[in-house]
């Protein structure tokens, strides 16, 4: 039985792993014309790491990554406001979040495909009873009995499907994303807060850190040259925020609008299409849960979903299982942005700081961990026998 998945990101590689185990024959369409260090870093909660155990490739990913950093939250002057040690995350999850980047994870992920399942340069152009697309000029229309879009955040696909759906909307930031050069300074997974802006870094497995910085700004924020106006927002922070920037190849950082479907889908399924990760459910990054939460996509539809099962009660089990948790995640994620990163008052950032200062630390960990706390499926391997 085939399955097409579009879009190779990492929900869309790691739908692909899981289908190929359960005994698919799987074809991921890819409209990028080649893959390459894009992208920045990103934080595997326990909640992905278990997902990724369950294809089979957790082992690997944990050996590329970094998970022994204290983290914590802390004001634009260096105050530690909250701190995590990361041996309770351990203690309480079973795994500490773990840094990486993400061209690192993609790359171990289509490792774990054989390279023809892939096709790259291939521009979906209809879904429907097939899949129509574009490749070296020529189209070619394919039958599948399971088509997964994991197209992402401006997915056509659910443009076509759900064409009454207003889509992603602008949450209000802007982000910049670097990676630093090989770094021998302080590591932490933490996060700093001023008024309507956050910085936050996050420790790599091959030595260098990934950063992030967002602030409170119109969609389309434009400036002819992006580390100039990071060094004016960010240069007077603590340390190492100015370091970390003067450790980064400006021609290197990325610059986003944060956006996210703040209106909910109605099902992530339609036929025998099923939309997965940022298509289905993309959400701002506050609580560090949009790669998590397509893992999780992934592996819950690997498996409920074999090429010998029902497609279509499969598809009905699998919204009725992801639809609910992975939107109050994003629900969640938003609520902390306007608490966290976009809370500018004075007042109110003050008595914020003071409320997290007074919350036993015990209390924040289980608070902020219980959007990993989720157990994989388990995704049997039977491609042998299919």
């Amino acid at each position: 039985m085939k399955a097409i998945v579009i879009g190779a990101g990492i929900g869309g590689l790691c739908a692909a792993i899981g289908l190929r185990r359960r005994g698919w024959q799987v074809t991921v369409l890819e409209r990028a014309p080649r893959f390459g260090e894009v992208g920045a870093g990103l934080t595997l909660m326990a909640n992905g790491l278990r997902g990724l155990d369950a294809l089979g490739v957790g082992d690997a990913v944990r050996a590329a990554g970094r998970a022994d950093a204290p983290g914590g939250t802390r004001t634009a002057s260096g105050r530690w406001i909250s701190r995590i040690d990361p041996g309770a995350m351990d203690r309480l999850r079973g795994t500490a979040a773990l840094g990486i980047h993400r061209a690192k994870l993609h790359e171990m992920l289509r490792a774990a495909l054989p390279a023809t399942a892939i096709v790259t340069a291939a521009e979906v152009t209809a879904v429907g009873q097939q899949v129509t697309y574009r490749h070296g000029g020529v189209t070619t229309t394919g039958d599948a009995a399971l088509v997964v879009a994991a197209d992402g955040i401006d997915s056509a696909v659910r443009a076509q499907l759900w064409p009454g759906h207003p889509g992603p909307v602008h949450s209000g930031s802007t982000a910049w994303l670097g990676v630093t050069g090989p770094w021998s300074g302080a590591r932490a997974a933490a996060i700093s807060w001023g008024p309507g802006a956050e910085f936050g870094t996050v420790p790599l497995g091959d030595g260098r850190v990934y950063w992030f910085a967002a602030v409170n700004a119109p969609a389309g924020l434009r400036c002819d040259d992006a580390m100039a106006a990071l060094r004016a927002r960010f240069g007077d922070w603590h340390a190492p925020v100015p370091a970390l920037l003067d450790a980064t190849d400006p021609a290197s950082v990325i610059r986003t609008d944060l956006r996210h479907l703040a209106t909910p889908l109605p099902s992530y399924v339609h036929g025998h299409v099923a939309l997965l990760g940022d298509a289905a459910h993309a959400m701002t990054p506050n609580l560090g849960q949009g790669a998590n939460q397509a893992i999780e996509d992934a592996v819950v539809l690997a498996a409920l979903c074999g090429p010998r099962d029902d497609v279509p009660a499969a598809l009905a089990a699998y919204d009725r299982l992801r639809r609910p948790r992975s939107q109050q995640v994003a629900r969640a994620a938003a609520q902390i942005g306007r608490l966290g990163q976009q809370l500018s008052n004075p007042v109110a950032v003050g008595l914020r700081n003071a409320l997290m200062r007074m919350t036993p630390s015990r209390v924040a960990l289980r608070s902020m961990a219980r959007h990993a706390d989720w157990t994989a499926p388990p995704v049997p391997d039977t491609s042998a026998t299919s």
